[in-house]
């Protein structure tokens, strides 16, 4: 196994591992394959091979044999390793070996192969380390299944050599890691003195070389942690010795510095301490006592560098160690032994402890490895104050990973139980020592007071919050408090509850907080609060236990002062923003009150039963008590901590819960609380309510526990958000004022706050929290407003003003704070700010932990981007053009009239788009998808993506998204971050669409197709991204560049949609199937854009794309499962197994496409070898480039899904609540490809409308809420199952059109040889034939697909062929033709009303008889044929005779053209069957009878439909000539008016030149094509009756003597007698042939001398 093969083993194992712990792995069978071929790696450890003399020498020689291969290295590459053997203190082969496995990913990563070498160094260390420490972990944990702990615990035994042998006295494994945490700390500080002495001297680094010293730093921390963690989990396992321990302690004296290298012993230590302090761990008494002397020696060379470690570690010993001495007897004390004197050296030694700072620095520990992550000021005051001066952890401890701080507070809580069940004399000593330092206080006078607290010890505060440190987050060991009520902790929870102080209150409400997170978990803490009041008198304080009682007692003596001492606030004492504080007994009285507020706050977040307790209580009015505090001038922390008290309170509010919060906000706002009960409120003001928003705004705690309040407050009311139809206010908010609604709070947020105090904030975690807050309340006003409900009002039946939950739209429209929210977004000042709050250190956010305030509130901005870029067309367009039609009043004007769209505003900030494309690599899964879909947006923007015009001298312009991302050099960097999450992860996979790798890969792809394809003829960001080079309005292919190596982001999706799967195990799965398709989409979109058609072509050409994927297509059939179910299944349509099939047929559509795309190129491109080859693949052989074969689909398999037949949902019927409802407003007027066809979030509303209006009215008798419901459910159902059915049937029919084209290529690409092309159509029509006659009787779109291809393989097949010799390869392509035609005309009787689908059957049998004279065995085809037409009953004849008659456009020229040739047929083979069913069906009549309409019809029709009207007159004349030329046929067409249709036709009355009359330059020419067919059937039926037939004859005579005038125009003009005829003068001579042969046949000469001589004789003239 090669180095890289190494590394990528090692990550695989790690990602299994997190899968296991996160119960996501589904192959565990290859995660035990995997550990079982790491074992060796894990027992070396992080062990190396140092420098030597021997390899230098080798390496220095130029050649190095690794691994039986011989190399050779240049001096270059000899100095490289020389210097990377130097920096890892690594021998100098391996170094060789590193630095040549680096080579390969040098193009890849744009880094050094040094760097690479580096990086992957470190990384395969972290990863062996972080894989040891998941596996003792999972081994450890008793959540972790039975079997697996088993085989984890045989891992562990095969690593450390334990597995024949016994566990004691442990294993050389712990020292060994010990060991190795020394040499990591010893690298760090060479490191560190590396760095120090670069900025003493001032020396110049290059970037690439400070970057790998960064990452080596980092690396080498995170390596320290992961073994710091084995290390304890080996401990805890009772695998370490006693020796380790001692030498740990050792150790612990050259601990120099206050840091995380210090920080990561402590949990170390504290196992130590666990396993061979206590009774229950693995030392003796003996070992105990000994430990215990070398402990808690503080002097001479056993004291260590950081004191308030020594002698916090001894306060940890001793809680352990004190366990051995509770009810010990005397017997087992050693001689001389003085238990009570070593009680009191104990004690005496703890206490000396804690003055040394033993629980400040336990504290500053806890505070500084798990930081308030969401600001929280009043929690971090308490925290301050108790830590007083302690040092404090530097910043870099709070970023350790989430795993080790909890292995910590596991440690810590051991302390904390074991402090507790150990020492409960010492507890009580610490509460009777404070209560008494108290009292004294108390006693001193007022001037001193503020000297004598800071001189109080606070020891158990500090111990109450080092327990909320050590529950908080862990609501599991929090249940160990609940458990058992009998217990030391539940006791301890109990006794420490009582007769508490100021200070003492505000630690056990953070304690009660920790150990109260879930709903479980804050339900017993309800319980423990009832219970500990349940006796307590109400006027009682601060003597009693705490409990809800005791909380509301407090509340409520604040309020009473309130009320007793009220502070009116004027307008300039708030604009002040300093209102005198209401007078407070204690200086901590206002931290108690704030913990009781908090505490309140939290119980109210995590239960609902609290909510509910409190709101409903009946004799304590919170929200009274609440908005009292809030209007008074108490501090502004304990305003701020109402406020989220009453929003905690605000979770699933109800309508009437809102109206109250809202009015009493008002009230309170507007004009504040009386102070006196039932007394007159003052009256409202303006000026006052904007004076009391103004005092809010000037201070970040309240502004932002304010900001919160209000979002609760507009959020929707519980049982509104279906339809977010309903205000969260009062209609008539504020109207006894001003203008009702919500606009002041809007103003204030996004005007004082937003746009005006946050710039000025400079602590980034006031700014951050400040702004999530703000950007909360933006997106909650966005998201809430339902703008379909104008559309519904506009378009549906339903009275949306009378269903829905506001007085009227227009109310609705006007109040909903959408609106103001929207015009502050188009604000200038609003957007600068926003820009900025998007605008991150993208290495600042990659390292931030997931629940960062930095994360949130970076997501949360582009979140609102991203709705806004969505709602600004409604806003623009609809609600403001309406909102000014409504408002009389002038209103404050905030809008920027530059902007008249968000893309204006992005113009001018385009470093946004850099962002959003470097926020793509920082590996946050939600800010990733977030930041590529407002990237869509924007870069499908073509505002944003309007090239300015070229500067003088500059050439091109080039596209500003992609210009700004040039100018910083950050394209290749996001191209490289997306290529590299569109790997292919075969661990990915078992996890399912739940993979974050997989949600990454979607949107990413979704960003592709949706830029691409709003843009696909002009350069933009996507193509820039992907690896083209755009210029101007082209594109280009750099040299050496990442697309000519083949490493690009285009590659990377190329070969993701080749090797991605299907699905697995033989089951077609949705989430694999839409990642292939959503490739192909976007390869789709390059290959079709002449764009970028000929580059991407190429490409896939030499990535041998069409054979790679052909290779691993495989066929379904009607039992091939989609997402676990069957095409038969009821409910197919209703979830993935539907969409499945849809991404399928999608996909294959693609393929056929690009396969066509293909083979047309390479006919083009005249390479005849790749055509060859292609041809070969379509036809289910691929030859490999080797010379061998593999065998795949053939293109005919590729129609395998029409085979497939799926249950759909019947339409509902006996609708008894919807019957009226019109859902066709639902239908998508104007999709987009791959729309649905039905809104579904549409059709929801409607339902919820409708249920609405019955809610409101009443229901039928009988009828139940339950059965509107479950009707509304079938509905929702029925149209998503139609949606499903619509989308399938439609790809159905495109993926057959494709594959139709792509069976019409290959025929037409193989003329080349007609017997393989004859057999090719043979074999598609063997494939086509069944399938048409199918299609057709079921009227399916399919059947005219089917038909059209069958219309190309006839026109391509070679009917002069040998092929249609006699021998069996004839009779099978006759048989094949023959069966072709059958299906035509048995399909043309079942297709009744697809005039389409007829006139290509028409085609085909007109294709097949037209040829017949010219095969080789034509009588047996004209008999097959002929048989075929009389099997159909006539039936077939009856309809082509119809349409032939009446039918649409070119589909009566077709049945006409067929009804020639059967009629040609019919003369050949002798037979009148044609000519009776036409005599049946009266056909040549009406046929005949039109000819005497032509010249009107001519007149009457336009311009463009004449061309079509002349070709429909050729065919019927056509069918009258042939006709014609039988005797029987002849009869048929004299008998029904020939003669008498010309003449009235008046067509021979005409003017040569002028014809038809018509302005039409061709109208001559037209003219005489339409007397030339005529004068043929009058001829050809003269001929057919023989000159015998004198009737025939006479007729004829007369039509000459008729048309005797333009008979003889025909023959001047053919003479050129009068002028030159302006028409075809070949017509004209064949007219004038015709002329001459009726003139012949009639003897029409010999009658008119005849006849004039009769009128001689009778007039006397000669």
């Amino acid at each position: 196994m090669n180095g890289q093969d190494s590394l990528e083993s090692l990550r695989g194992l790690h990602q299994d591992l997190i899968a296991l712990s996160e119960s996501r792995l589904p192959n565990v069978e290859r995660l035990w394959a995997d550990l079982e071929a790491h074992i060796e790696e894990f027992k070396k450890l992080l062990d190396k091979t140092t420098k030597s003399d021997a390899s230098r020498s080798s390496v220095l020689s130029g050649t190095v044999q690794l691994d039986r291969t011989e190399y050779s290295a240049n001096d270059e590459f000899k100095e490289e390793t020389m210097k990377l053997a130097d920096a890892l203190n690594l021998d100098e082969i391996e170094a060789f070996r590193l630095l040549l496995d680096a080579q390969e990913e040098v193009d890849a990563l744009d880094r050094s192969s040094s760097m690479i070498a580096i990086i992957r160094f470190h990384e395969s260390r972290q990863f062996l380390l972080e894989s040891l420490r998941l596996v003792l972990s999972l081994a450890a944990n008793v959540d972790t299944s039975e079997e697996v702990r088993d085989v984890l615990s045989q891992v562990v035994a095969l690593i450390l050599e334990t597995k024949d042998g016994p566990i004691q006295p442990g294993s050389p494994y712990v020292q060994r890691c010990l060991t190795t945490m020394e040499d990591v700390e010893t690298w760090i500080h060479s490191l560190t003195d590396r760095m120090q002495r670069r900025l003493t001297l001032g020396e110049i680094w290059s970037a690439e070389f400070e970057e790998i010293i960064d990452f080596q730093q980092h690396s080498l921390d995170q390596q320290h942690e992961s073994l710091s963690s084995i290390v304890i989990h080996l401990t805890k396992a009772k695998h370490a010795k006693v020796e380790s321990f001692v030498r740990l302690l050792d150790s612990m004296h050259g601990l120099d510095a206050w840091n995380s290298i210090a920080v990561r012993y402590v949990p170390v230590l504290l196992a130590f301490i666990s396993e061979y302090g206590s009774p229950e761990g693995s030392g003796s008494l003996d070992q105990a006592r000994s430990l215990n002397a070398k402990i808690t020696d503080t002097k001479g060379s056993l004291a260590w560098n950081l004191k308030s470690l020594q002698f916090a570690s001894i306060c940890w010993w001793l809680a352990e160690y004190s366990g051995w001495f509770l009810d010990q007897s005397t017997d087992s004390l050693p001689d001389g032994a003085d238990p009570e004197a070593e009680a009191n050296a104990r004690s005496e030694t703890f206490f000396e402890a804690l003055r040394g700072g033993a629980l400040q620095c336990t504290l500053s520990i806890c505070s500084g490895i798990r930081p308030i992550i969401w600001y929280d000021p009043a929690r971090s005051g308490l925290t301050s104050y108790l830590l007083k001066d302690t040092p404090l952890l530097p910043p870099e401890a709070g970023s350790m990973p989430v795993h080790f701080q909890n292995l910590i507070m596991e440690q810590f809580e051991d302390f904390v139980e074991t402090f507790i069940t150990n020492m409960p004399d010492t507890l009580r000593r610490f509460k009777f020592e404070e209560d008494d330092q108290r009292r004294k206080v108390h006693s001193r006078i007022q001037a001193t007071l503020q000297n004598g607290l800071h001189e109080q010890d606070l020891h158990l505060e500090r111990f109450l919050m080092i327990m909320a440190h050590a529950y908080e987050r862990r609501p599991e060991a929090a249940l160990s408090f609940w458990g058992d009520t009998d217990g030391n902790l539940y006791g301890f929870l109990q006794w420490a509850s009582k007769r508490q102080s100021t200070p003492r209150v505000g630690a056990f409400c953070e304690l009660f907080r920790a150990i109260s997170d879930g709903e479980l978990c804050a339900v017993h803490a309800h319980h423990f609060l009832l219970e500990e009041g349940a006796t307590t008198p109400a006027r009682l304080r601060r003597t009693v236990s705490l409990s809800w009682a005791q909380i509301f007692a407090e509340l409520d003596l604040y309020a009473s002062k309130i009320r007793e001492h009220p502070v009116h606030a004027s307008p300039a004492t708030l604009r002040d923003g300093k209102p005198k504080p209401v007078e407070i007994d204690e200086p901590e009285s206002g931290m108690m009150l704030e913990c009781y507020l908090r505490l309140a706050s939290h119980l109210c977040e995590q239960s609902k039963e609290v909510r509910s307790w409190i709101l409903t209580h009946p004799s304590f009015r919170m929200m009274d008590v609440l908005f009292l505090l809030c209007s008074s001038a108490i501090p502004r922390r304990i305003r701020a901590c109402a406020y989220t008290t009453i929003r905690s309170l605000l979770i699933e509010k109800t309508a009437e819960l809102s109206t109250q919060v809202w009015n009493a906000l008002d009230q309170w706002i507007s004009s504040g609380f009386s102070s006196v009960l039932n007394a007159p409120k003052p009256a409202k003001s303006s000026a006052l309510a904007e004076d009391t928003l103004e005092s809010i705004a000037t201070n970040f705690e309240e502004s932002n526990a304010f900001i919160a309040m209000l979002q609760a407050f507009v959020a929707p009311d519980a049982g509104t958000q279906d339809l977010n139809d309903a205000l969260a206010f009062p209609e008539t908010l504020g109207s006894a004022y001003r203008m009702p609604g919500v606009e002041p709070y809007v103003d204030f947020i996004f005007g004082n706050v937003f746009a005006q105090r946050l710039p000025q904030l400079e602590d980034h975690g006031e700014l951050r929290i400040l702004s999530w807050n703000t950007l909360n309340f933006a997106a909650t006003c966005l998201n809430t407003f339902n703008e379909d409900l104008i559309v519904l009002a506009n378009r549906s039946n339903l009275s949306v003003d009378a269903a829905m939950n506001t007085s009227s739209l227009a109310a609705y429209v006007r109040l909903h704070p959408f609106c103001r929210v929207m015009e502050w977004m188009f604000n200038e000042r609003v957007l600068a700010v926003l820009f900025s709050i998007a605008h991150q250190d993208v290495s600042e956010v990659s390292s931030a932990s997931p629940d960062s305030s930095l994360l949130a509130t970076l997501l949360c901005s582009i979140d609102v981007m991203n709705l806004i870029v969505d709602l600004q067309s409604t806003y623009l367009d609809i609600v403001q053009p309406l909102i000014k039609s409504q408002t009389t009043r002038r209103r404050r004007n905030i809008l920027s009239p530059s902007l008249a769209s968000f893309e204006d505003s992005v113009a001018t900030h385009l470093d946004l788009i850099v962002d959003l494309g470097l926020y793509c690599g920082s590996g946050h899964p939600d800010l990733i998808v977030s930041s590529l879909k407002l990237l869509e947006k924007l870069s499908s923007s073509k505002k944003l993506n309007m090239q300015p015009p070229p500067r003088k001298g500059l050439g091109f312009s080039e596209n500003r998204l992609i210009g700004v991302l040039v100018q910083n050099n950050d394209l290749e960097r996001i191209a490289r971050s997306m290529s590299s999450a569109m790997e292919l992860d075969h661990r990915e996979l078992s996890q399912g669409p739940e993979a974050a790798g997989y949600k990454i890969k979607t949107a990413i792809l979704n960003f592709l197709s949706h830029s691409l394809a709003a843009l696909p003829d002009q350069p933009n960001l996507c193509h820039a991204l992907l690896g083209f080079s755009c210029n101007g309005n082209s594109i280009e292919i750099e040299h050496d560049s990442l697309f000519t190596k083949g490493i690009s982001f285009f590659h990377t999706i190329v070969r993701l949609v080749v090797d991605y799967p299907d699905g697995e195990e033989g089951i077609m799965l949705s989430w694999c199937l839409n990642i292939k398709k959503q490739g192909l989409r976007v390869l789709q979109t390059l290959w079709e854009s002449p764009l970028t058609s000929i580059y991407t072509l190429s490409e896939l050409r030499l990535a041998d794309f069409l054979f790679a994927i052909f290779s691993k297509q495989v066929s379904i059939n009607p039992g091939t499962m989609w997402d676990a179910r069957s095409t038969t299944d009821p409910e197919f349509t209703l979830g993935g197994s539907a969409s499945a099939l849809e991404h399928y047929l999608c996909q294959r559509r693609s393929l056929l496409t690009y396969s066509c795309a293909e083979l047309r190129l390479a006919e083009r491109q005249g390479v005849p070898s790749l055509k060859a080859r292609i041809m070969s693949t379509l036809l289910g052989t691929t030859l490999m480039p080797n010379g061998g074969h593999l065998s795949n689909l053939t293109v005919f398999d590729f129609l395998d899904f029409t085979e497939i037949d799926y249950a759909v949902i019947d339409t509902p019927t006996e609708l008894q609540y919807f019957a009226d409802v019109d859902f066709s407003v639902s239908i998508n007027k104007t999709p987009k490809p791959y729309d649905p066809f039905y809104d579904l979030k549409m059709i929801e509303e409607l339902l919820v409308l409708r249920r609405n209006e019955w809610q409101k009215s009443s229901l039928p008798e009988g009828s139940t809420e339950n059965n509107v419901l479950a009707e509304a459910q079938s509905l929702r159902c029925y149209f998503y199952s139609k949606n499903m059915e619509r989308s399938i049937e439609e790809l159905r029919t495109n993926t057959l059109q494709a594959c139709a084209n792509l069976i019409a290529l290959l025929v037409n690409s193989s003329n080349s040889d007609r017997t393989n092309q004859g057999a090719l159509i043979t074999q598609a029509i063997q494939m086509l034939a069944p399938k048409l006659e199918r299609y057709a009787g079921e009227n399916r779109p399919e059947a005219f697909v089917f038909a059209k291809l069958g219309q190309v393989l006839l026109s391509e097949f070679d009917f002069m062929s040998s092929s249609l010799d006699m021998g069996r390869t004839s009779d099978v392509a006759n048989d094949r033709l023959s069966q072709l035609f059958r299906v035509a005309i048995r399909a043309i009787h079942l297709t009744d009303e697809d005039v389409v689908l007829r006139e290509a059957l028409y085609s085909i049998c007109y294709r097949y008889l037209a040829n017949i004279p010219t095969t080789p065995n034509a009588q047996l085809h004209r008999r097959n044929s002929l048989q075929a037409i009389k099997a159909g009953g006539g039936r077939s004849l009856d309809i082509m005779c119809d349409d032939a008659y009446s039918g649409e456009g070119t589909c009566r020229i077709a049945a006409l053209l067929v009804l020639d040739a059967l009629a040609a047929l019919a003369n050949t083979e002798k037979t009148k069957y044609l000519i009776e069913a036409f005599s049946r069906t009266n056909f040549v009549v009406v046929l005949v009878e039109t000819l005497s309409n032509i010249r009107q019809e001519v007149q009457t029709t336009n311009a463009k439909a004449r061309s079509l009207l002349f070709a429909y007159y050729d065919s019927k004349l056509s069918l009258l000539l042939t006709l014609s030329q039988s005797r029987a046929g002849a009869t048929q067409v004299v008998n029904a008016g020939l003669f008498q249709a010309i003449h009235t036709s008046e067509l021979f009355s005409a003017d040569l030149d002028i014809g038809f009359e018509i302005d039409d330059p061709e109208g001559p020419e037209k003219y005489i094509k339409i007397l030339l067919g005529l004068v043929r059937v009058v001829a050809s039926v003269v001929l057919s009756r023989g000159p015998q037939n004198e009737q025939t004859i006479e007729q004829a005579k007369s039509f000459l003597s008729d048309n005797r005038a333009s008979t003889a125009a025909v023959f001047k003009r053919q003479a050129k007698v009068g002028g030159v005829f302006a028409g075809d003068e070949e017509d004209l001579d064949k007219l004038v042939d015709l002329y001459t042969l009726l003139i012949t046949l009639t003897e029409f000469l010999a009658y008119e001398d005849q006849r004039d001589f009769g009128k001689r004789k009778r007039n006397g003239f000669s």
